[in-house]
């Protein structure tokens, strides 16, 4: 810095940082000498830091440019990806909603095809060889077990074959369940008689378990139990097994729901 003390004036040489100069002189009044943020005085050519400043005029130049022109650039592509996306969502929509109307479609033809299907049985039964079957989820004793059934217009089973016994043999001992059938001797004691008054057949006797019948205080009622028949106290709550008539079917349905009468019996209430 030059300083003229007879005038009060001074001249502040700076480094110039503008292409093509060595130096910027700036010519400053005694009383402020300012550049940057700083203040000279020219008494003790000290130094002391001001709350404002005046600027100095910067280089021309493109510099300044750049950083406006990067954020502009940064918005103007957030907001073409925005109204993108924006554009994207209803078509998304359309076609999700067109999907779920055609789900929706398919499911009622199907169900209305189901309805119009044959069903020799009713859901909750299973069919063999032109008869419904079904094994109770609750238990009564033997008594009230043949008014469960005649309620939903069936009967406590009445055995009429042998591949009809190996069948509910079956179902009974995957189901792990005691069930009831409509055979005792209430009548007439070591005389079994079916709930249709049918006698029990000389060839069905070797399906009693074991040892049975017995008639240890007063067993009078059978049950499929195990591998075979037992007695026991009518009294006693047990499962049960109903059966009637299936409804007819055409010749092709009757064929499909034989081959699939080897699934276990459904249960029911």
């Amino acid at each position: 810095m030059l300083w003229d003390p007879g005038v009060g004036r001074g001249w502040l040489a700076l480094a110039s940082a503008c292409p093509g100069s060595e130096f910027v002189f700036i010519h400053l009044e005694e009383e402020e000498l300012i550049t940057s943020s700083m203040n000279f005085f020219p008494r003790d050519f000290g130094f002391r830091q001001t709350r404002g400043y005046k600027s100095l005029a910067g280089c021309p130049g493109p510099a300044p440019l750049v950083l406006p022109l990067l954020f502009f650039t940064l918005f103007t592509g957030l907001l073409v990806a925005i109204l993108v996306q924006v554009s994207k969502n209803p078509s998304s929509q359309r076609l999700e909603q067109s999907k779920q109307d055609e789900i929706s479609q398919d499911l009622s033809q199907l169900k209305a095809a189901v309805e119009r299907l044959c069903r020799p049985c009713p859901w909750e039964w299973t069919f063999f060889q032109g008869n419904c079957y079904f094994i109770s989820n609750s238990q009564r004793n033997w008594h009230d077990s043949i008014t469960a059934c005649q309620e939903v217009g069936a009967q406590l089973v009445v055995i009429k074959s042998a591949e009809e016994q190996n069948f509910l043999q079956l179902q009974s001992s995957r189901s792990n369940r005691f069930a009831w059938m409509g055979l005792s001797d209430l009548n007439q004691e070591d005389t079994w008689q079916w709930v249709d008054d049918s006698p029990l057949s000389t060839s069905f006797k070797q399906y009693w378990n074991r040892g049975e019948p017995n008639n240890i205080g007063e067993e009078d009622c059978a049950e499929f139990n195990g591998n075979g028949w037992n007695d026991d106290k009518c009294s006693a709550a047990k499962f049960w097994i109903c059966k009637k008539s299936a409804a007819s079917c055409s010749r092709d349905e009757g064929q499909l729901l034989s081959s699939a009468s080897a699934s276990p019996i459904a249960h029911a209430a």
